[in-house]
Formats: structure tokens, sequence, C-alpha cells
């Protein structure tokens, strides 16, 4: 059962390779099998290493939530600019809302909450520092995934903005007002996902039941997204906002990937040094 995730992320993986070698419908289709591929490895992962009732409050908070402000945005334009999707494309639709659309925040968050939570666990702070830090992390992770997410899906038809409000430099096409809506839903559901994390008692950053190779999934995921879609932004896909959003979505999700592995790298280095002390005062031991 624990080999689950791996191979349902595995599997969303190779999708994603795939998807710059399709056109047409096929995409379409790839691009739905991505979303619910890498929803499923984390809600499998959630189940396995955080609790069955962690995984659906992590479902119901994300997806919830997610489908709430899609709902809402699509017909007010509040919080994230005025914009349509695409019908009969990623499949069925809900008051013209694609069903796999909440799947994909739930795909998002979990990843980038895990790979915060790598991070937080290491910093000598106070747990109410840590809660906010955390929830701060979370949401800027979580505006760097649609830095790449949005320009690839518009460019690609999914879903268009109707007004013409201001940009970012080389993606004209979203407005700021997106990342901006972004940022107060990401911060919204990281809140909520921290406050219930708590109460219903998930390893916390000193339980020993939960170890850092338990999260290796999830950030693996996290890292192959925030490099692997700026390698295909600027290389495998077209479309000319893409060689843009390379460079703002590495930048912005690099807030968490550069701590995430800079702090892994010291701690990989300090374990050989570690096994050298205990080897040598091994030696020096009397027998």
């Amino acid at each position: 059962m624990r080999v689950a995730p791996i191979v349902v992320a595995v599997a969303a993986v190779g999708c994603q390779i795939v998807y710059p070698l399709v056109s047409g419908s096929t995409r379409d289709a790839v691009t739905v099998a991505v979303v619910a591929l890498l929803a499923l490895a984390s809600i499998l992962h959630a189940v396995l290493h955080r609790g069955a009732v962690w995984a659906t409050v992590l479902v119901l908070v994300t997806a919830g939530t997610g489908f709430a402000s899609e709902l809402v945005g699509t017909a007010t334009g509040i919080p994230f600019g005025e914009y349509f999707y695409a019908q009969n494309r990623l499949g069925p639709s809900l008051f013209e809302v694609p069903v796999v659309v909440p799947l994909a925040w739930t795909a998002g968050f979990y990843p980038i909450w895990c790979a915060v939570s790598y991070v937080v666990r290491r910093l000598d702070t106070t747990q109410v520092r840590a809660a906010g830090l955390r929830i701060a992390a979370v949401a800027v992770g979580m505006v760097g995934w649609d830095l790449y997410l949005d320009p690839q899906m518009v460019t690609d038809g999914q879903w268009t903005w109707t007004a013409g409000a201001v940009g970012l430099p080389g993606v004209p096409s979203i407005p700021l007002t997106n990342y901006l809506g972004w940022l107060v839903v990401a911060t919204l559901m990281a809140a909520v996902m921290e406050s219930l994390d708590r109460a219903i008692g998930s390893p916390r950053p000193s339980d020993t039941r939960l170890h850092t190779s338990d999260d290796a999934v999830p950030i693996g995921l996290f890292l192959w997204t925030w490099l692997g879609s700026a390698l295909a932004h600027a290389v495998f896909l077209d479309g000319p906002e893409l060689r843009f959003s390379a460079v703002y979505g590495f930048l912005a999700m690099g807030a968490v990937g550069i701590p995430l592995v800079w702090i892994g790298g010291r701690g990989r280095a300090r374990r050989p040094r570690s096994r050298a002390a205990v080897s040598g005062l091994g030696t020096d031991t009397p027998r």
C-alpha cells in the first residue's frame, strides 16, 4: 500500500512528459489525467502518512474552497478577474467550471504544504511563528505554481480572461488581480489547514512518527513542478508568454524551493560527519 503514492506520482510525471508531444483532444485528455493523478498521489500519501481524517480535511479545504472560489470568480470576476472556461475540453462541468479544476487545488497545495513543512520543522522558532511562516510560505508557493499554471492553460485555450487589465511584463493575457486573488484564496486555505491540522492532531514537527523520508513523494513532486515547469516553459512548450512565466514561476516557487534545497543539502552533508564521529568514538573505546 505504501508504494501506491509512488506509482501514481510516477504516472503523473509520465503524463506531464507526454503533454508537449501531443495536441488537440489528446492533450486535453492528458491534462485531465495529470490533474487527477497528482491529486490522487497527494490524497493517497496524506491518508498513509497523516491519516484518513486529515486527508479528508485536506480535500474539503482545498478542493472545496477552490471550487467555491472558481464559482464566484467565473460569476462575478472576484477574486481572479473576469474569465471563463472552455467547455467540453476538460471533462464535464458544473456551473461552467470543469469538475477536475477543484482537484487541481488539492494537487498543487499538498506538495507545497509538505515542502514548506520540511523547512519549518528545521527552523528554531516558536510554534506561533512557525504557523505564521507556514501559512505565508504556502500562499507564496501557490502563487508561484499559478505563475506556471495559468499562462500554460491560457496558451492552450483552456480558459480566458475577458477584461483588458494590466498583467505582468510579457504575460499580458492574465491580469495582476488574478495573482492577488490566488494569494488571498491560498492564504485562507493555508490558515484553515493550519488550524485544523492542530485540532486533528496529525504528527507535529517534534513527533517521531513523521520522519523526513515520509514526505519524499510530495517533496519530490514539488521539486519536479518547480524545476520541470521552468524547463518546459522555457524550452519544450510553444507560446511567447511561457518564456516569461518560466522565470516568474521559478522565482516565486523558489521562495520555498531554494530554502528546501539548501536545508536538505546541509542535512545530507552533516550525516556523513556524524557517522564518522560515531565510528571514531567506537575505535577509541577500550575493549
